[in-house]
Parts: structure tokens; sequence; C-alpha cells
């Protein structure tokens, strides 16, 4: 038996197209991270980047279970003195609706230079419209 390890110029990138309307955020981001990262591919490397284009549609519609869209708290820290910024759940979905979906893609990404390279492939989107036509994005629900 002998391992083959993809090279990189085996690429074969497709576009996934995910609805999040309705469903619970940590589901949606494990399918978003895995299709980021090519774990459904027989070819899958984790020092390999081959995983494909996520748009995600809906983001304003995810779901957060129990009392979590008034008690979950994101918290940033801008690197200055009193910079701390401290809101919770449905303030950032009233301001920006796509930052829940890439947040918890992003910490389900291992913490590498890889994962900075995958995460530019995924476009989040507040509505149900989306510029990717042109690449025809398959349904990946």
């Amino acid at each position: 038996m002998k391992t083959s390890i993809p090279k990189i110029t085996e690429k074969d990138r497709a576009w996934l197209l995910i609805d999040a309307s309705n469903k619970p955020l940590g589901r949606v981001a494990v399918k978003i991270a895995n299709a980021l990262r090519g774990k459904g591919k027989p070819i899958f490397a984790p020092q390999v980047d081959n995983g494909d284009y996520v748009v995600v549609l809906n983001a304003n519609k995810v779901k957060l279970t129990g009392k979590k869209e008034d008690q979950k708290i994101y918290q940033r820290y801008s690197g200055y003195r009193s910079g701390q910024q401290r809101l919770a759940a449905n303030v950032i979905r009233e301001r920006h609706p796509d930052r829940l979906i890439v947040q918890a893609v992003k910490r389900m990404l291992p913490k590498n230079h890889t994962s900075r390279k995958v995460i530019t492939r995924l476009k989040v989107y507040a509505g149900d419209k989306h510029p990717h036509l042109a690449q025809n994005p398959k349904n990946a629900d």
C-alpha cells in the first residue's frame, strides 16, 4: 500500500451554496469549516489546502438556541487601554449579521497559516442575493 499526498497543482475547487436560515449556528459552521478544508474529499490531507469555496446566504436568519441571543457575549480588544468591547449576539446580528457565521467558522479551523488562507474562500451574505452566480454554486444542504 502506498499513501499518496495530493500535490498543490491538483486543486479542483467547487463552489458550494449553503442556506443558513433557521439552522443552528454551530451545525452550519461545522459544515462550512469541513467544506473549506476539503475534509469531504477522498484526497484530503491536513497540510494541503484543497478545500472548496463556500457561499452562505441568509446569515441574518441563523438560529441561536436557548438564551444565547441575549446572553452570549462576543468580545474584542483593540490593543489600546480601555479598548475592549463586549457585545451581545443580538447586537452583532443587527449590526453585522455575517460576523456570527464568520467567527464561528474561524474558531473551528486550526490556528495556522493554512487556515488564514482558507477563511478567505468563505463568502457570507445577510440576504438571499449573492454576486457569485457566474460560478454556478451547487447546493450543499
